[in-house]
């Protein structure tokens, strides 16, 4: 349980007990006050220590939340707001909390463009509203990657329904190679965007192997009957990519032992910013170049990354994949030695 929530909850008890002006409260009054409440919304039953409410009471006192809550202490007993209109609700919002929603509503603003939850498009505006007209407009300060001109994006509000609900679905597809639109049932397990693309991982109802599904390859979906749906066990979705760079993968491929050798100019970058989680430097060479081993499946998400380095990064093992790489390049070098017509 996170402690900010139960702080929370104890910080609400204490201001709702002070804001009832028709009795006096007693540090133990609210002790018990605290601790029933903890109990009914959390189910914690151990009670809270005198030293935590005084602590609270302390905190609620200072501005460090911005409550500057007017508590004072009578006959040295009991516990009261000088101001009888006081309450933590009523707390003005600081202009650190006003940056704050700032930039959450342009975090939302971002996952909205992605069709995430439609309903929250009309929340977001009016955050947004109020925000500017508190503190004025601003200058964005954060800038994510997006495309807007990607296909697909309006699936996944429907699949995320369908994964969590576990429907299946019928699905409209044409892939890039062919002719025309295929129908067929698929049940639904993950979602997983890689490089601002997303895909659908499923399993169709006549197969037995997973399949990733491009939303922008997608014509139309239709939702099943919910007693049909079948669960693909044996597979821990959390982790099923932990492996993988991208999303080509399947149920029986495993991570290589992959080794490059990275040239002294991009070898920082490379430090900085891990092309794997598994990444490890397991050399560095005298003129700057390092040596990293990634524990990686080998699919064509792998190869673009290699690619994309060009003569800064040489594969070294495995034997398979240097050869597949060795040929694409190959393959490449040779629409450059033709003369353009």
């Amino acid at each position: 349980m996170s402690t900010n929530k139960l702080a929370l909850i104890r910080y609400k008890t204490i201001d709702s007990c002070l804001c009832q002006r028709h009795r006096k409260w007693t540090l133990e009054d609210l002790i018990e006050k605290v601790s029933n409440a903890l109990y009914e919304l959390e189910g914690i039953h151990n009670g809270i220590s005198k030293r935590t409410i005084q602590g609270d009471i302390q905190l609620m006192r200072s501005n460090k939340l911005g409550y500057n809550a007017p508590i004072i202490v009578t006959d040295r007993k009991f516990y009261s707001y000088s101001d009888p209109k006081y309450s933590i609700s009523n707390s003005p919002i600081t202009s650190l909390d006003m940056k704050k929603m700032k930039e959450a509503v342009d975090l939302l603003k971002h996952l909205n463009g992605f069709s995430y939850f439609d309903e929250m498009s009309d929340m977001i505006l009016r955050l947004e509203n109020t925000l500017i007209k508190s503190v004025g407009i601003q200058k964005p300060v954060v800038q994510m990657e997006s495309n807007k001109l990607l296909k697909g994006l309006n699936w996944i509000s429907t699949l995320h329904h369908a994964i969590l609900e576990e429907i299946p679905l019928l699905i409209t597809y044409k892939s890039f190679k062919s002719l025309a639109p295929t129908q067929d049932v698929y049940y639904p397990y993950l979602l997983k965007e890689y490089r601002n693309r997303w895909f659908l991982i499923c399993k169709p109802k006549k197969g037995k192997l997973l399949l990733n599904l491009a939303l922008d390859r997608i014509v139309d979906i239709d939702e099943m009957a919910k007693n049909g749906f079948i669960a693909y066990d044996g597979i821990d979705f959390d982790h099923y990519f932990a492996d993988t760079i991208g999303v080509t993968k399947s149920h029986k491929d495993r991570g290589q032992k992959v080794i490059l050798k990275i040239d002294s100019f991009n070898a920082p970058y490379v430090e900085t910013k891990p092309l794997h989680s598994s990444q490890q430097i397991i050399d560095k060479n005298n003129d700057g170049s390092i040596m990293i081993r990634l524990d990686v499946v080998l699919n064509f998400e792998l190869e673009r990354e290699i690619l994309g380095f060009g003569e800064n990064i040489e594969v070294i093992a495995p034997r398979n994949l240097r050869d597949r790489i060795k040929r694409r390049v190959h393959k490449n070098m040779q629409q450059y030695t033709k003369e353009i017509e």
